[in-house]
């Protein structure tokens, strides 16, 4: 069974069909599915996706590109969401320095509070990182995040970085792109990282794998991921989906 560690099945291009959705997932294998947030409105939906589906759960959290309207009032209120029993992570959380919707310092300050908020309730945290790798590294690293619980969500940097990562006890989540053409880079990591750091994702409603590239992703595409997988490392699909359901489960703390 998989598990899709990273799916915004709160988007509204679900809101049409998500019963259906949710249907083909389990259809295709998929036994959890881990909503983040990526805001406060989007955390308060997850929550609310994850009490009306036995299978999924919530993470809550602003993303780097909403942290300029973040402020002590609303870490607040995700704060207050971390003792529902099916909030499992804070998340996504990180930096973001290719579109810059937020002011770096912003992300900076908003990247650290929320780790703290994480260490302080004992949740795993759920990382965005877009060419800010040097600072998102070095920023783990001072709180020791594999401490306490980390991901890299879906993970597009160097294999030298990831190594640097599973020796610090962080996770490395891998999505869609594993599966083009042109992203070698990230199939050697796939490839070469133990199978007991890895975790899948879609990241869905955004980078569908092939064959359904272009089109809107959803978790039961996380079966490609993982068969992506298993092709880099010359093992069984269901050996990937088994260790990285494990994974998962032991991350988030998953029953």
């Amino acid at each position: 069974m998989l598990v899709d560690s990273h799916a915004h099945l709160d988007d509204s291009r679900f809101d049409e069909d998500r019963d259906a959705v949710i249907k083909r997932a389990k259809e295709k294998g998929v036994q959890y599915i881990l909503n983040p947030g990526a805001d406060l409105n989007s955390s308060i939906n997850a929550v609310s996706l994850a009490e009306e589906y036995d299978m999924i759960y919530a993470a809550v959290g602003v993303h780097p590109h909403d942290v300029k309207d973040m402020d002590e009032a609303i870490l607040g209120i995700i704060k207050s969401f971390t003792s529902k029993e099916k909030v499992v992570a804070i998340g996504e959380i990180g930096l973001d320095f290719h579109y810059d919707h937020s002011p770096r310092e912003d992300q900076r300050k908003w990247f650290r509070r929320q780790i703290e908020l994480a260490k302080e309730v004992k949740l795993p945290i759920i990382v965005h990182d877009r060419e800010a790798h040097g600072e998102v590294f070095d920023i783990l690293q001072e709180y020791n995040a594999g401490e306490f619980g980390c991901v890299m969500h879906c993970y597009s940097s160097s294999l030298e970085l990831a190594k640097e990562y599973i020796k610090r006890g962080i996770y490395i989540s891998l999505a869609g792109p594993v599966t083009f053409k042109n992203a070698a880079k990230t199939y050697e990591v796939a490839k070469e990282i133990p199978l007991e750091w890895l975790l899948v994702e879609t990241d869905c409603p955004y980078l569908a794998p092939i064959p359904y590239r272009g089109k809107r992703n959803e978790p039961a595409y996380v079966r490609q991921v993982a068969e992506k997988i298993a092709e880099a490392k010359g093992i069984s699909l269901e050996k990937v989906a088994q260790q990285t359901n494990e994974n998962a489960r032991r991350l988030f703390n998953i029953k």
